[in-house]
Order: structure tokens, then sequence, then C-alpha cells
């Protein structure tokens, strides 16, 4: 048993929307993706840091979670920016029980615990939300609940890992206000994605206050899953 992450599969195998065209990395990445999900064992734990399917509804993004139901592992979704499919809790863990998709689990206003790591998680905020001028004090004051909230749940937890979709921190920009929170309730790790390609190099990893900052976008990891622990 161990635990992974895994963030940016960008799967559409019921959209037009495939990865591929962008070359490098990504040609032929479903199947770089299946061969790396495909050494999880059944009873580990991967948590998909969003971006994780390019359907527009949850029956468009029927058959990528099919696709990641079918391979080992239960794994807990956190939303992405282009996760337009998302919906409430209550209405995905529904969609996912009539569908047989009892592999996948959503981390929103929750944690989830892989024994007594405390596993927290939200969507974040990124400075490409103030650069195009469209930064919204009362989405950005959800977001942060929603990470709060998620982080109060973790209450008696011998350590926490926090995931992320954006990244707190990077090159030339960092979000103070996601951070003071990471520090508040004691997180170990902060895992996140979003960043691609060139942006790769803008990544900040390492230790930062006490918290471990690992970018683990799926392009940058060679599509195969991070280990975390056992």
């Amino acid at each position: 048993m161990a635990l992974y992450v895994l963030a940016d599969t960008h799967l559409s195998l019921g959209t037009s929307k495939p990865m591929d065209v962008f070359g490098g990395a990504w040609v032929d990445y479903v199947s770089k993706l299946r061969q790396g999900l495909s050494a999880l064992k059944e009873d580990d734990v991967l948590v998909l840091a969003g971006d994780i399917s390019w359907g527009m509804t949850l029956e468009e993004a029927l058959p990528d979670f099919q696709f990641l139901n079918e391979l080992p592992g239960q794994k807990w979704l956190v939303k992405g920016n282009h996760d337009y499919w998302w919906s409430t809790a209550g209405k995905m863990a529904s969609f996912f029980t009539l569908h047989g998709l009892h592999k996948l689990h959503v981390l929103h206003n929750n944690c989830a615990f892989y024994g007594t790591t405390a596993l927290c998680g939200t969507r974040g905020w990124f400075f490409e939300e103030d650069k195009s001028g469209a930064h919204d004090e009362k989405v950005f004051r959800r977001e942060l609940g929603r990470l709060e909230t998620s982080l109060k749940a973790a209450a008696g937890a011998e350590e926490i890992l926090v995931f992320l979709h954006y990244p707190p921190r990077y090159q030339g920009y960092a979000c103070p206000e996601i951070l003071r929170l990471l520090e508040q309730y004691g997180a170990k790790a902060c895992y996140y994605g979003h960043l691609h390609a060139g942006s790769h190099r803008l990544a900040i990893q390492g230790a930062y206050a006490g918290i471990d900052f690992r970018l683990i976008a799926a392009d940058y990891i060679n599509f195969t899953p991070f280990f975390i622990k056992e």
C-alpha cells in the first residue's frame, strides 16, 4: 500500500481535445498515462491534482473516468481550472456510484485520510487570474475557505499533506493567503500542477517555511505517479 500524486492528466477520450497536438512530451500521452498508472497496486491511493478531463459535463467526461477507474488504486480528485465538468460533491458522488466508478472520490470541502496522514486540497489561486484582470474577491475568498475547511477536517492527523492545482508560489509570484494557511495548520508538504513545458522552469521546489513544495504536473514527471509514502 502506497500513496502517490499526479496532476494534469488532461484526458480527452470523450471529447476532441487531445494533448498530443502540443507535441513533445504530450505525444501518445494516454498510453504513457496507462503505463504509469498500471504500475500501481489495487490498495494504493492516488491523488489527481486537477485538470483531469477536458469533458464539459460529467457525461462527457465519463470515458475519462472509466479509463481511470479501470486502472489500479483508489483515486481522490481535486478540481483544476480546466475541469469544467466539476459539480457539487453530492452530484459527483452520485454520478460515480451510478456508473460503477467505485475507485473515484472527490477531495472538495473535506479531507481524506491515508492512515494517520490527512490529505487536504482544493484548486487554489493563481497569478493568471489577477493578470487577466479577472480577480474576483468572492471567488478567491471561497477558495481560501475551501482550503481552510479541508485543513480543519484534518484535526488529529499526525501529518497533513496539501494538494493544489495552482502553485501557491513560483518564480515572481506567491499567494500569501494560501501560504499562511499552510503554515498555520502545519502542512508538511504541498503538491501542485498547472505548470507545463517552458513554465516548468518557473517552479520553486523544496523546503520553504517548513513545507516541502513539489511540482507534479504529468508532463513534468513523465506521466508517472509521484511516490509520496508507504
